[in-house]
């Protein structure tokens, strides 16, 4: 009974520190799907739970939060983990590159997110994210935590459900509340063309080929 009892109140700690996240996510996509994402969540700093809290979820852990990134195909650029005295806040930033934007469903952080870049008609491609359901915590606690999404497309922006857009970058800013039973979040746009090497370059290649090979018969005959 005491067991169960310690299990409940560190669950009753987690929901209500978790329900207390803002979070903010700056991912931009590269025509190939590979790319960069960079992730900063904050909380306000409870000096006595922070320990238990970092060891239990590890989200305010440098180690814990480098594992749930860790992948072949994943670079990791830099983890912080700081707290800011002026607010008493503590904060998370991880920065890392990516090889296929699809290829990040597989990381424990994004489980259930259903990231997607999919072909669409006419060829455009249409991306995806899940926004999972956020635990509110109890009427002791009401904190509007927000929660925001960067995204920049690697082309022309056809159709999309975010709060606002600027060209090739949209983004989406949700309260923990407006969430809900989750929120998936997309766009359709037709991709940026990969850039040609120009013909005159091809050009170029072929006659200093010519002027070789032509060299060389011209010293065979002498």
């Amino acid at each position: 009974m005491k067991k169960y009892i310690s299990k409940l109140i560190l669950f009753t700690i987690t929901v209500t520190l978790s329900s207390c996240i803002n979070y903010t996510q700056v991912t931009t996509i590269k025509t190939d799907n590979s790319g960069k994402m960079f992730i900063h969540y904050w909380k306000k700093s409870v000096p006595k739970l922070d320990s238990l809290y970092a060891l239990r979820i590890g989200l305010f852990n440098k180690d814990s939060l480098k594992t749930k990134f860790k992948a072949t195909y994943n670079k990791i650029n830099f983890v912080k983990i700081f707290k800011n005295n002026s607010d008493s806040t503590i904060h998370a930033q991880i920065e890392f590159e990516f090889t296929d934007f699809d290829s990040l469903n597989f990381l424990p952080f994004f489980k259930g997110a259903n990231l997607s870049i999919k072909n669409g008609e006419e060829g455009t491609k249409i991306f995806s994210q899940f926004i999972q359901p956020v635990t509110i915590s109890t009427d002791s606690v009401k904190i509007p935590a927000i929660i925001k999404y960067t995204y920049y497309l690697p082309g022309n922006i056809i159709s999309h459900n975010a709060n606002s857009q600027s060209r090739n970058k949209l983004v989406w800013k949700f309260t923990q509340e407006e969430i809900k039973n989750g929120k998936t979040i997309k766009a359709t746009y037709i991709p940026f063309k990969l850039k040609e090497t120009p013909k005159l370059i091809y050009y170029l290649s072929l006659a200093v080929i010519i002027i070789v090979l032509i060299f060389l018969f011209s010293k065979k005959k002498k």
